[in-house]
């Protein structure tokens, strides 16, 4: 299950969340930032999935935005990664051009 879904720019600023559970204000500003901070600091020759407390990060780069996604240690890491993929897609369809630069596998 997904718990919450991000969108940070380069710089570390929330761009879009949105969180599928009820979390406080002040637990959402330590929340971000750790995950930020986390997901920032990694290379790109490094997994995209993170432990983080009680569930997984999954993460993807595109150009300047970072999308990351928390979800449950039960669900399937792969097919969170793909949908992170198939959501930037139907953004560069309908928006033209909101990934600049494509992702090397």
């Amino acid at each position: 299950m997904i718990k919450f879904f991000l969108m940070i720019n380069k710089q570390g600023q929330t761009r879009l969340s949105k969180y599928y559970e009820h979390v406080d204000i002040h637990k959402r500003t330590t929340l971000e930032a750790d995950v930020i901070r986390n997901c920032l600091s990694r290379s790109k020759d490094e997994c995209s999935f993170v432990e983080y407390k009680d569930f997984m990060l999954v993460y993807r780069q595109y150009a300047a935005l970072v999308i990351v996604i928390g979800v449950d240690d039960d669900e399937n890491e792969l097919a969170v990664f793909e949908l992170i993929h198939n959501f930037i897609e139907v953004l560069d369809k309908y928006f033209n051009r909101v990934v600049s630069c494509k992702c090397d596998f």
